[in-house]
């Protein structure tokens, strides 16, 4: 047998121990890179195969008006997850879930069943209701699990619905404000995390993790709810009286370019927007239409007549004969026969096309147009809402003499409603044009504390504050003496221009009998508060003019609108310029004190109701001195007891 030197054996030895020495070393860095370098990688990564999470949503933030009145909120609406390896009798919990979501058995048996970590009912389990939360809660189903949701509500219905906008099955903002700050309301999810073994059955040695869901900001808007309603209610009545095709109002503060409000018709639940036709939800009339403005654009064409001092409205007079040419084309006025001769005031009292054309070449194109361009035409105002319109306006090497007379009237040129009102806005708050907003705040929804305010955005100054008083006090002269009568309102200075427009059908000629009607007003006129635009798209069964259709609605919302806001009644303002067959309203006299023998005299034009025992009046309503229609109902209070004071 051959025998290994002790040298050789001392060699192997040392070989082996360098081996040995040299795999420990590996196996030292190896476990220095696990531990060290890529521990907590393997940790997490262990952890995720043992852990299993609950998504709890966050609710989405609050909106609400400037008041503080809520337009939008949160109802609790939880949603299902399935660990369907913690399902012991798959069966028995499937005909519970058939039975309670309304689905069919099969359907529920394939979600218990699923090779999956985690399981969700789309959409029957998706935001049940609470009589469905209260029967699982009481069944408690293994690995059916109730994971915090919540779905919108809205406490006024359709109310203010395409500003608003609404909300998908994952709270995601599909449309509206909703849409336009989604980043704003929607938080940030919480989770509940818990562990389990191979066969996802949970481990109860390790204590569950739960981190709360972090709720989005509340949101007050601009909107004021007393105008809001009001012009909702209008708009409802406007619907069953003219059985228009659309109708839009617009209200909005214009010493800050706030929306005081919004409105479109038709309109649509925001929580059932699925059963309506998308042309509907996505079309918000208001910022997105674009049409003629008509006569309301004139009042464009007066301030920057007045601002270029293109025209003396006391003294500069005018004849219209019914028509004026412009490079061979005929332009008309409303009236057949025109007006006769007139001064420009009456031009605008009138609404007469053919001495608007004049001012328009007065001015000439480029001086015009550059006022136009000016008043926000032609670019969107930049309101935060999406889908907003620009207008079409023609380019200025296109403007010949018609163009140039027809865009002096508001013929030729589409904008949108949010543009005309904010042009409007601009010519009578001092010549300040201002960027549309709805947001106004945003806060805090668990201290209420203020996050962000925004403030009005101020544009530029287009006229100066001399001519827009001037506008001001011509437009006043409109309503109380001109086209814009049926807006007047008694106790309240209102200005106001109408306008009648006819729509353009598909082969580019205009439709007959089919006219975009619409009012513009603003009040007090000496110091604006409120301005207020309403177009009803071809109201059936009336005359179709502005004057008609329009102007009363606005009117009505800027009485009730201004009582609303708390601002005062006055006498000061012009008086009616009462028109056959209108009748002058009669002014309530004073009969607190009088013995009711002196009734007679006064029951030729009021009607006399009392109430009580007596020959004394003690009280009365309405109150002295206010404007009523001619056989108003005077309610009287009497007694046997003189009234010593009020």
């Amino acid at each position: 047998m051959k025998q290994v030197s002790t040298k050789v054996k001392r060699k192997r030895l040392v070989i082996v121990c360098l081996l040995g020495l040299l795999g420990f070393i590996v196996i030292s860095i190896r476990l220095g890179y696990v531990q060290f370098v890529i521990g907590k990688e393997l940790t997490d990564l262990a952890e995720d195969s043992w852990s299993r999470d609950i998504v709890f949503e966050p609710d989405r933030g609050d909106i609400t008006d400037v008041h503080g009145e809520v337009l939008t909120e949160n109802i609790s609406a939880p949603s299902i997850v399935l660990i369907p390896r913690q399902i012991d009798t798959p069966e028995e919990t499937a005909t519970h879930l058939s039975d309670i979501l309304d689905m069919s058995y099969e359907k529920a048996f394939e979600y218990v069943t699923q090779n999956e970590k985690s399981v969700e009912i789309h959409p029957e389990g998706r935001k049940i209701s609470e009589s469905q939360e209260k029967e699982l809660r009481e069944l408690q189903l293994e690995g059916v699990y109730l994971a915090k949701d919540s779905k919108r509500h809205y406490p006024h219905d359709d109310y203010l619905s395409h500003v608003l906008g609404f909300t998908g099955i994952d709270n995601q903002g599909l449309m509206g404000l909703e849409l336009y700050y989604d980043s704003y309301l929607q938080g940030e999810k919480g989770r509940l995390s818990y562990y389990s073994d191979a066969k996802q059955r949970k481990i109860d040695t390790h204590a569950d993790v739960y981190s709360a869901p972090s709720d989005g900001l509340n949101l007050r808007t601009t909107i004021d709810s007393n105008v809001q309603t009001i012009m909702e209610r209008e708009l409802d009545v406007a619907v069953a009286k003219y059985n228009p095709d659309g109708a839009t109002a617009i209200a909005v503060d214009p010493n800050t370019g706030g929306i005081l409000g919004m409105a479109t018709r038709p309109n649509f639940h925001p929580s059932n927007y699925q059963e309506v036709d998308p042309s509907i939800f996505d079309r918000n009339l208001p910022i997105w239409s674009t049409y003629e403005p008509g006569s309301t654009f004139k009042i464009i064409t007066l301030a920057a007549a007045l601002e270029e001092n293109a025209v003396d409205l006391e003294h500069d007079t005018f004849f219209d004969n019914g028509s004026i040419d412009v490079g061979g084309a005929k332009l008309r006025c409303w009236k057949s026969g025109g007006h006769g001769s007139q001064s420009f005031l009456e031009v605008v009292e009138n609404s007469c096309n053919p001495g608007f054309v004049h001012l328009g070449q007065t001015l000439g194109k480029e001086k015009l147009f550059s006022y136009i361009d000016a008043f926000g035409f032609g670019q969107k105002t930049g309101i935060d809402l999406q889908g907003e319109g620009s207008g079409i306006l023609f380019s200025l090497d296109q403007v010949g003499p018609v163009e140039l007379g027809t865009t002096s009237f508001g013929q030729g040129v589409s904008v949108t409603p949010i543009q005309q009102v904010m042009a409007v806005a601009a010519s009578v708050n001092g010549g300040y044009l201002y960027e549309p907003y709805i947001a106004k705040e945003w806060t805090d929804p668990v201290h209420g504390e203020i996050i962000e305010q925004m403030e009005p955005v101020l544009k530029q100054q287009v006229i100066s504050k001399d001519t827009s008083k001037e506008v001001r006090e011509t437009l006043e002269s409109v309503v109380a003496q001109g086209t814009g009568r049926p807006a007047y309102v008694d106790g309240y200075r209102v200005g106001g221009k109408t306008g009648t427009a006819q729509k353009v059908g598909p082969d580019g000629t205009y439709l007959q009998n089919d006219h975009i009607v619409s009012f513009i007003g603003f009040a007090p006129a000496d110091d604006p508060e409120i301005v207020v635009y309403v177009a009803i798209d071809n109201p059936k069964g009336t005359v179709q003019f502005g004057g008609v259709v329009a102007a009363p609605i606005v009117g009505t919302v800027i009485e009730d609108s201004l009582r609303a806001m708390g601002v005062e009644e006055r006498e000061d303002g012009l008086e009616k310029d009462v028109v056959w067959p209108e009748q002058p309203k009669v002014e309530v006299p004073d009969l607190v004190g009088e013995d009711t023998e002196e009734l007679v005299q006064y029951m030729t034009n009021l009607s006399i109701e009392t109430s009580g025992e007596g020959t004394t009046i003690i009280n009365q309503s309405p109150k002295p001195g206010s404007m009523v229609e001619e056989g108003s109902t005077i309610r009287l209070y009497l007694s046997n007891n003189h009234r010593e004071s009020d």
